[in-house]
């Protein structure tokens, strides 16, 4: 028996499924190059909403398959994310964005970070520095870094490279399902 709902839904030990995704886009400005990006990742037709970068205990984070089907959710739902974005509009200039996460093996207690820049090496230099500094500052043992690191390069129209780890979607108060 339970003394609390609390220590009930403790028991429970539901898995929390989160999902990294990305994409690259072009466009007329910036953000419809930031719309393109968004629609590439699967993640254009929700109302985003950023979190700081805790992965919470016992989740399990995993990339999106290329194939795979899109994020569930209606139009205009809530969709909990940490991104990363670059938008440039100078022509040659390259635009690059990337989260990345590691866990507590055991725990599975983890932190995102996402970064941005202008080459592939900074983002993935960045990402690689900033775990092992929060890890560190927490006195947590970090596990196996891993990225979600896309990248383009601003020929004629503005471009954007996103990076976004996603939480759930939920509705918003009295929107009817049916």
């Amino acid at each position: 028996m339970f003394d609390t709902i609390y220590e009930w839904m403790a028991s429970l030990q539901l898995e929390m499924n989160l999902l990294v995704t990305g994409g690259t886009g072009a466009g007329p400005t910036k953000l419809a190059a930031f719309d393109a990006a968004l629609l590439n990742a699967g993640v254009a037709n929700f109302n985003l909403i950023g979190l700081s970068s805790i992965i919470p205990e016992g989740a399990v984070v995993r990339e999106m398959l290329p194939n795979e089907k899109p994020i569930p959710g209606r139009w205009g739902d809530r969709l909990y994310v940490v991104m990363a974005q670059q938008r440039v509009d100078t022509p040659n200039a390259e635009a690059w964005a990337g989260i990345g996460w590691a866990q507590d093996k055991k725990t599975g207690q983890g932190m995102f970070v996402e970064h941005q820049g202008p080459n592939e090496k900074s983002v993935r230099k960045d990402i690689k520095a900033t775990l092992r500094a929060l890890f560190s500052a927490r006195k947590m043992k970090i596990g196996r870094v891993h990225m979600e690191v896309h990248g383009t390069v601003c020929t004629a129209e503005p471009v954007c490279a996103i990076a976004v780890a996603v939480f759930e979607p939920e509705s918003w108060a009295g929107n009817s399902r049916s």
